[in-house]
């Protein structure tokens, strides 16, 4: 795309234009923007700039502009447009320090049920009926916080967890992601807790596989695959010893790998045969392992991976919890590396269930430290997504500001608590 340099004196309605400066040293929400009025022109030329850059290609001279209003009037409605335009950016930048705030406190709460995930998960084998009492304490706060909000708040968590702790970053996905789809699905509350106490111990039959094996990024051969699956028999044999852990559970744990075509395993179950609770963690559980393969080369961003997932696995995954699922992550899942349609470039930090197409967007400025880059909250009408990118093919100064993590984690809050 071609772009030139042109003064300030040269802009006219219909260029579209970049501000060379720092994006506090204007009143406009964009440094990226299509002119469109004698007030913007007369705002610009206001900034003590040398030059503009200019695009023709994305510019449209429009023929019927009307005429340019006298000078004193022309003053005025500039004024009274710059006011206008400092009020709503100044709003914008308290609302995203309260997004950050809100943020935090989210990812506090991620780190504080991540503790509680390790400690049951070290309780397993010598403590089991704590661990399971535990456990269900866990997911019941999580639960009571999903099950009572009219609206959610789906976060990105930044904390990358080290690699033998990526079974617990897992697990406590799987075990939130579930619950939410549980109840989008319209299941009791009973049965959400259920799904969620199954989510976090569904691969709890690991502790009796090599750790070689689970670590292997190579092709497992025959032998270890086959040591691999009986996971889902040595989870429910682990569990049945609590005696605690709820017997409607189990299938969970047994079929979590089971698909509808009988392609599954460990039993080859097809649709009739397969738990309801079994399904909504089957799939989440997919959606999981394809953001965080063991050769992370072939992750996938949450977009690709729901994408590949309604392409390639329709007929293995349930219909209905495939589309709610995409229903309740949205078209843009945190973690998704996006352009705006200003050419900005993004990565969605959180969805509210109630404004899916309209994410929260932390924006790359290399002119403003990433602590403190702007957070934008997308509006209807206003700024929108024009497409995803895929993280690998950014340029390395703009991946090393966005950090789209290998390890993507999610946590819930009450929409009411930003409020």
């Amino acid at each position: 795309m071609s772009v030139a340099k042109i003064s300030p004196g040269q802009v006219k309605i219909g260029y579209f234009i970049q501000l060379p400066v720092n994006w506090m040293k204007h009143p406009f929400l964009s440094n990226k923007f299509k002119v469109e009025s004698y007030e913007q022109i007369a705002i610009i030329q206001t900034l003590d700039l040398e030059f503009v850059y200019f695009f023709p290609e994305k510019s449209s001279i429009d023929g019927n502009q009307g005429p340019e209003p006298e000078t004193a009037d022309l003053n005025q409605l500039a004024a009274e447009m710059k006011f206008q335009l400092e009020r709503e950016k100044n709003s914008r930048i308290e609302q995203a320090k309260e997004q950050r705030r809100q943020l935090q406190k989210t990812e506090k709460a991620f780190e504080q049920s991540m503790v509680q995930v390790r400690n049951v998960m070290s309780k397993i084998g010598s403590r089991p009926l704590q661990a399971v009492d535990e456990a269900a304490e866990l997911v019941g706060t999580i639960a009571d916080t999903i099950i009572q909000a009219d609206a959610l708040v789906l976060h990105l968590i930044s904390q990358a967890g080290k690699d033998q702790e990526s079974i617990y970053y897992h697990v406590l996905n799987v075990s939130v992601l579930s619950m939410m789809l549980a109840k989008n699905l319209g299941l009791s509350e009973d049965k959400i807790k259920l799904v969620g106490i199954g989510a976090l111990f569904h691969d709890i039959g690991k502790l009796k596989i090599p750790t070689q094996i689970l670590r292997k990024t190579e092709p497992l051969s025959a032998p270890e695959a086959n040591l691999l699956k009986l996971h889902t028999k040595y989870g429910v044999e682990l569990m049945k010893l609590t005696q605690s852990f709820p017997k409607e559970a189990w299938p969970i744990l047994e079929q979590h790998h089971e698909f509808l075509d009988g392609t599954g395993y460990p039993a080859g179950l097809t649709e009739p045969q397969i738990d309801e609770l079994a399904r909504i963690v089957a799939v989440v559980n997919e959606f999981d392992s394809l953001c965080h393969p063991l050769d992370i080369s072939k992750a996938r961003s949450p977009h690709h991976a729901m994408s590949f997932m309604f392409k390639s696995m329709k007929g293995k995954l349930g219909a209905n919890e495939m589309g709610q699922l995409i229903k309740m992550m949205g078209v843009y899942p945190p973690g998704t590396v996006v352009q705006l349609n200003d050419d900005r470039v993004g990565l969605v930090l959180s969805v509210n269930s109630e404004q899916l197409l309209y994410p929260n967007v932390l924006i790359y400025d290399p002119q403003i430290p990433r602590l403190e880059a702007p957070v934008i909250s997308l509006q209807e009408g206003k700024l929108s997504i024009s497409k995803v990118l895929k993280p690998s093919a950014l340029p390395p100064q703009v991946y090393e500001y966005l950090n789209p993590r290998a390890q993507v984690s999610y946590y819930v809050q009450n929409d009411k608590a930003t409020n």
